[in-house]
């Protein structure tokens, strides 16, 4: 059985990686002062953040068309018997049941869909995985059971410096916005049963970096090897220092950087900054 994988732009998956591992993209779209961007194909993340900055209205973010999931499936079933299409959390966009309905409408190939309850370069360590293994010739069973095995050890904290734009954007609850807002916090968030809520409420920046360091040291004491993404919201100085500093402390993970890309950064804002890993 050929294995098709598919994702969304959110996981912000390399173009190299994405040839690589052969993985298709649907992308979602940024709506800028009422001109409308495929993320991640008309607008870079750096291009986004210049842009936002100079508009008078807050971006809104739009989910792909059920006709894109119906065009690529159709498309693949050309060459492949079934796909996996692995999408950001569906507690925060609609995408995920998009692709469900698109692999209902379908009928010369059989599609899996999986919920991957987080986003970014997070999402991406599903893809990865995903793509790797039905490089190998691995059925979509043995892939989406991978896949669930993986989620008990994928954990991610976002550290934001405005909750104003989750606030906006509906990502997050008011309440929590204006508690952070009075008190000035820099929060931990994190993604439970689904959806963006706060871990912990810090002081400073600083004090909530050091915090997500402490909860990857626990998993690096667990286990012998990990992989470690620094995520950044167009603070790549930063957050590449951070990951330098994080690799000299942690010989046994593998890190990489990646960015908040349009869509995610309309919501988590520019200076954002994420950690996330899993074990290998």
């Amino acid at each position: 059985m050929r294995t098709a994988i598919v994702t969304d732009s959110t996981a912000y998956i390399t173009a190299e990686e994405r040839a690589r591992l052969n993985i298709h993209m649907i992308p979602l779209s940024v709506n800028i002062s009422g001109q409308l961007f495929a993320e991640e194909v008309d607008i870079t993340a750096s291009e986004f953040y210049d842009k936002v900055r100079g508009a008078k209205e807050f971006p809104k973010t739009t989910q792909p068309p059920i006709g894109e999931f119906v065009a690529l499936f159709d498309e693949l079933a050309k060459d492949y018997d079934e796909v996996i299409s692995i999408h950001l959390s569906s507690g925060i966009s609609g995408t995920y049941q998009g692709a469900v309905q698109a692999g209902e409408m379908v009928e010369d190939i059989n599609v899996y869909t999986f919920d991957s309850e987080i986003s970014c370069a997070v999402q991406g360590f599903y893809v990865l995985k995903a793509a790797e293994m039905a490089k190998e010739g691995y059925s979509a069973k043995d892939i989406l059971a991978a896949l669930a095995d993986m989620q008990q050890y994928i954990r991610a904290y976002f550290i934001v410096d405005d909750l104003a734009h989750l606030q906006r954007g509906g990502r997050l609850s008011s309440a929590a916005a204006l508690i952070g807002g009075l008190l000035q916090v820099k929060p931990v968030l994190h993604f439970v049963d689904k959806v963006i809520v706060p871990f912990e409420k810090i002081r400073t920046r600083k004090k909530a970096l050091k915090r997500a360091e402490e909860l990857l040291a626990e998993d690096a004491k667990k286990y012998e090897a990990m992989d470690a993404v620094v995520i950044h919201g167009n603070c790549p100085a930063e957050a590449q220092e951070w990951l330098e500093q994080l690799a000299a402390t942690y010989p046994n993970v593998n890190f990489k950087l990646s960015y908040f890309g349009p869509v995610i950064g309309t919501h988590l804002g520019e200076g954002s900054m994420g950690l996330g890993w899993t074990k290998k």
